[in-house]
């Protein structure tokens, strides 16, 4: 039978296109049939293999264009017909628009965290030094220490940023 084997014939079979349930992805659903065909042309053997690819869609933006997106993922991906063009817009606008259902653990976690990234930062309205454009360098030096003392440089140097005579030399 495998010195009979000539040809293999392999044939793709478009499906249904769906959003991924939590990512920002496009999910494209395919059918491949594999058939080895014998010196006649007739078929000997045959497989199909459900399958599936995942386009991820980054910078999806209230103001992207839609239309646009689409015909360029038509382009790139050849499982996409471009029939399906107002379909994969549609299934866009959708995750342009979706809000993914998060617990309330996790939000009192996220909190937790943000609470503890600005807690370092509860001083910063403390600063109340007056900047020297004489002083810039020892301000720059202040960037490479611990985090109080490059807010503290950071703060220094954007007074200094906001003062139009210090930017003319």
């Amino acid at each position: 039978m495998e010195e009979d084997a000539r040809y293999l014939k392999k044939k793709i079979k478009t499906g249904a296109i769906d959003v991924h349930p939590t990512l920002s992805a496009i999910v494209v659903h395919f059918e491949v049939e594999a058939t080895i065909l014998g010196e006649a042309g007739d078929p000997m053997l045959g497989e199909n293999k459900q399958s599936q690819k995942t386009i991820m869609i980054k910078n999806l933006v209230p103001g992207t264009d839609l239309r646009k997106l689409s015909e360029v993922i038509v382009e790139k991906c050849n499982l996409i017909h471009p029939s399906k063009i107002p379909e994969l817009e549609q299934l866009l606008y959708y995750l342009q628009t979706r809000k993914i259902k998060v617990s309330a653990e996790t939000v009192d976690q996220e909190m937790e965290r943000i609470r503890q990234a600005a807690s370092q930062f509860d001083d910063i309205d403390e600063i109340q030094e007056k900047a020297d454009l004489n002083e810039l360098e020892s301000y720059v030096d202040l960037l490479y220490d611990d985090m109080k003392t490059k807010t503290r440089g950071t703060s220094l140097i954007l007074q200094l940023a906001r003062n139009p005579d210090n930017l003319a030399d």
